[in-house]
């Protein structure tokens, strides 16, 4: 009998787990069939039983290529299409917010590839590299692999635990499933730093001497940074060296200015003495 109150409470708790679940799952198959753009990525991620991994999963991030790059995916066996896949899922949640917000240039991101038990030499990881020019390129996490992909935009998003962003290209690691294939796309690279423009040659300058590519006329006679004046500057400038008095003029002008002077003196000392005498 004491455990007939206790059922309602029970049905309550059910009630609201199924409706916790209902909330935070995600069905991706679903949500990129809105997007026309992506119907050939979407079924490989169904034909591949990729889809059904992402859907059990609460955080995940899925890099989605258009119709066009996903053709290039059609003619691999189902084994290395799986794999491939598996590759562009990562294990945890980037919108285009975070994804640009990484804190070093390059980071390696765990994928669904890595939890199968077959990836080697980090091909279970997938290399998000900032480039010069501002563009985040991915590659595999391989150590030495291009860079063959980059971020395009964001599809779509269900904070914050499925997120779908769109890369240029596929990335398949080169050896994956044992195979010897090519890189999927061509490498991506910043483009090469502008050289600055080379200073034009004073000499061959057509302009006018009064253009700014002319050379520039030497100081002026007045001018601060001249260590001395020009011989044929005009008489506004600083004194030339004929107009300089020499140093016989000037000896002379010190003695007659003197001479008043120690007269004044003179006669200064000897009232001094009359006074003392009185």
């Amino acid at each position: 009998m004491a455990s007939r109150p206790q059922l309602p409470l029970l049905l309550v708790l059910l009630s609201f787990l199924i409706l916790l679940s209902s909330a935070t799952a995600h069905n991706i198959t679903r949500l990129l069939s809105q997007f026309p753009d992506f119907s050939n990525f979407n079924s490989l991620l169904s034909q591949a039983d990729i889809a059904s991994e992402v859907n059990r999963r609460q955080t995940i991030t899925v890099l989605a290529v258009d119709n066009s790059a996903a053709s290039s995916l059609s003619s691999l066996d189902s084994d290395t299409l799986k794999q491939v896949l598996s590759i562009h899922v990562v294990l945890d949640y980037y919108d285009e917010e975070k994804i640009h917000n990484l804190r070093r240039r390059s980071t390696l991101f765990t994928t669904l590839f890595q939890t199968t038990g077959v990836a080697a030499n980090r091909m279970g990881f997938l290399n998000a590299t900032k480039m010069s020019d501002g563009r985040l390129a991915f590659g595999s996490g391989v150590p030495g692999s291009p860079l063959v992909a980059t971020y395009v935009k964001s599809v779509a998003s269900k904070p914050y635990n499925l997120s779908v962003l769109q890369i240029s290209a596929a990335i398949v690691p080169q050896g994956i499933n044992g195979t010897p294939l090519a890189p999927f796309g061509a490498p991506i690279t910043a483009p090469p730093e502008v050289p600055a423009p080379a200073p034009v040659d004073d000499s061959t300058a057509d302009g006018p001497a009064e253009a700014p590519e002319a050379s520039a006329p030497e100081p002026a006679a007045d001018a601060p940074e001249a260590d001395a004046p020009d011989a044929d500057s005009p008489a506004a400038g600083p004194a030339a060296d004929g107009d300089a008095p020499s140093p016989a003029e000037e000896e002379e002008d010190q003695k007659s200015a003197a001479g008043p002077v120690a007269g004044g003196i003179s006669v200064g000392l000897a009232m001094a003495a009359l006074f003392l005498a009185v």
